[in-house]
């Protein structure tokens, strides 16, 4: 039987990922999200995207001048002494010369992005690669604004332009989508125990329950 999963699924493989001003400066105004969430799901998001090896572009505005270093979430994951950040002027990273030609460097026709703000820096270059015939998904929940507002009027007016909205479990669990792939699967479940709230903890659960069956058996 032939299976064809959807073009427009993500794997890891077919995409490239944009962290975008994940920085102090930029966190401190923002409101739309409280910032406890905003970091894990940050943290989930650089993670997973780090378990599948997903081309991964991080870039700063004016680092050393206004919006400081960037999340620890991230730089654990992609630690800035081996991984390229680039840092700008520009608040649309697209606008920036280095920063575009290292998104299309990657060779990837989806993009898929997340930072601060949503209706700055995200809308920005989510609607310049729209323009260049790119697809874009932005994970939601990894997104923030100034107020709640700010942040729902963003996305509605890139899902309106044709952005594909997500948030930052479903994105590692679309990257997964099979629990036979074991290669991953250890992976990707400790970081659902490490960041994903109460699913986390029920996979902590499920997996403690199978180690007490099987001492029983």
């Amino acid at each position: 039987m032939d299976i064809h999963p959807s073009s427009q699924l993500l794997d890891p493989q077919n995409h490239a990922l944009l962290l975008i001003d994940f920085e102090g400066q930029m966190a401190f105004a923002t409101s739309s999200i409280g910032m406890s969430e905003l970091r894990t799901n940050a943290a989930i998001l650089a993670g997973g995207s780090r378990i599948f090896n997903v081309p991964t572009i991080v870039t700063t505005v004016l680092e050393h001048a206004f919006s400081g270093p960037t999340f620890p979430e991230i730089t654990e994951v992609y630690p800035p002494a081996t991984t390229p950040y680039l840092d700008r002027t520009t608040m649309n990273t697209w606008e920036d010369a280095a920063c575009n030609q290292a998104i299309k460097a990657t060779g990837k026709q989806k993009l898929v992005m997340a930072g601060l703000w949503t209706g700055v820096c995200i809308v920005g270059p989510a609607l310049s690669a729209l323009a260049e015939n790119f697809e874009v998904y932005v994970i939601a929940d990894a997104c923030g604004d100034v107020t709640p507002e700010a942040h729902e009027r963003a996305m509605q007016r890139m899902v309106q332009a044709g952005v594909r909205p997500m948030t930052a479990v479903q994105y590692v669990l679309e990257l997964q989508r099979d629990w036979a792939r074991q290669e991953t699967y250890p992976a990707v479940t400790d970081l659902m125990k490490k960041y994903g709230g109460g699913y986390g903890l029920g996979i902590q659960y499920a997996h403690n329950m199978l180690k007490q069956h099987e001492v029983a058996a």
